[in-house]
């Protein structure tokens, strides 16, 4: 048998090493890549971005902007920043505001403009990175960013002191709006006689945590209520069991810590906590709206999926729909995902809250 030559020798080694080191790329990219996220300073000695003035215009993703004399909206924005050297986000970030217009107005804010003025403060938000892991870093940013939604907020409701209300947010910013609604009604409970409807749109959170003060929508028609939901595909059970680990809770102090209930489900397409499963053919509408202008409304495809609340997460059925696909980044791909599963049926919902709300009232 032929002996190798050195040269073969180190072709070989090099071949070796090349493909143990692709393997560990394969394996280990996600640490890699989050742990390229880590500030990788205490939380505590971290000096954070300047505060927004949100007397300011240049503080607003969207002032006012929608269906006029309806409702009033206060919008708050999901995670569109990545991280790395920063825990929280400049409200100015160049990239996180391009995805903010291109991706979350469009298919997240669009919805609640057809009944109402939509405001969303820019906010100096918890990174990507906080959302990937449970370190009590982590948590304190997120915490730390409730500080400027609940500034914006008093701004705002200064200047819509009448009048019909939702508050909705999304992900990052649905956790914040269920704080900020358990203040705010605890502040002045006479506002949630204003309140037609709280979304609290992919987020887990507890009917315990707003200590009776308002509570799941249990019908399509009640006002003063909350819709929450986090959806999962069905028999995607890894995707489930994750979420349900990672889920926090707001204490009484304001602390972000483990969720130890089932958290609330409401079923976006019936408007009702009810867990009987609604048929595909309720469902109205999906949409891909991303890179769509603010204002244009997209087309919606309708009885795409069935849904059920079951052990506090929304289940939902596969869609069959080739426009509904996540790419980008591996940061992209680990935000909302850009498209709106519920789209029709957030329109539908508020459309239908706001209009038992003007009935009770004789408007």
């Amino acid at each position: 048998m032929r002996r190798l030559t050195f040269r073969q020798w180190v072709g070989y080694a090099g071949f070796a090493a090349v493909f143990v080191l692709t393997a560990a790329v394969a394996v280990w990219s996600g640490d890699i890549l989050r742990a390229g996220l880590d500030p990788q300073v205490p939380f505590q000695t971290y000096k954070p971005p300047p505060a927004p003035d949100y007397r300011s215009a240049s503080s607003w993703a969207l002032m006012d902007e929608g269906a006029p004399d309806r409702a009033s909206v206060f919008f708050v924005m999901p995670t569109t920043f990545d991280g790395g050297a920063e825990w929280n986000g400049p409200i100015d970030d160049a990239r996180a505001n391009a995805y903010l217009r291109r991706v979350v107005l469009p298919n997240y804010a669009s919805p609640f403009a057809r009944e109402g003025k939509v405001s969303a403060p820019l906010y100096r938000q918890a990174s990507l990175y906080t959302r990937l892991t449970l370190r009590d870093d982590a948590r304190e940013a997120r915490a730390f960013a409730y500080e400027d939604v609940k500034a914006a907020f008093a701004l705002w409701l200064r200047n819509h002191p009448t009048g019909p209300i939702v508050i909705a947010g999304v992900e990052q910013g649905g956790e914040l709006s269920a704080l900020l609604v358990r203040d705010a009604l605890s502040a002045d409970p006479k506002l949630k006689d204003r309140l037609v409807a709280a979304y609290l749109i992919e987020t887990l959170v507890s009917r315990e945590m707003f200590q009776q003060r308002v509570t799941p929508c249990d019908a399509s028609d009640e006002t003063g209520c909350i819709v929450a939901w986090s959806s999962v595909e069905d028999g995607d059970e890894p995707a489930a069991r994750r979420k349900l680990r990672r889920a926090l809770d707001w204490n009484d102090r304001g602390e972000l810590v483990g969720l130890t209930t089932a958290p609330m489900c409401v079923n976006p397409v019936t408007g009702s906590t009810q867990q009987p499963r609604a048929e595909a053919r309720q469902h109205s509408g999906a949409t891909n709206a991303t890179g769509l202008e603010w204002g244009a409304r997209p087309a919606l495809t309708g009885r795409l999926i069935s849904t059920e609340c079951r052990g506090g997460l929304l289940w939902h059925s596969a869609p069959d729909a080739d426009f509904l696909t996540a790419g980008g980044s591996w940061a992209d791909r680990r935000k909302i995902v850009p498209y709106n599963l519920f789209y029709g049926d957030i329109e539908r919902d508020v459309s239908v809250r706001l209009a038992a709300w003007r009935a009770k009232r004789g408007l």
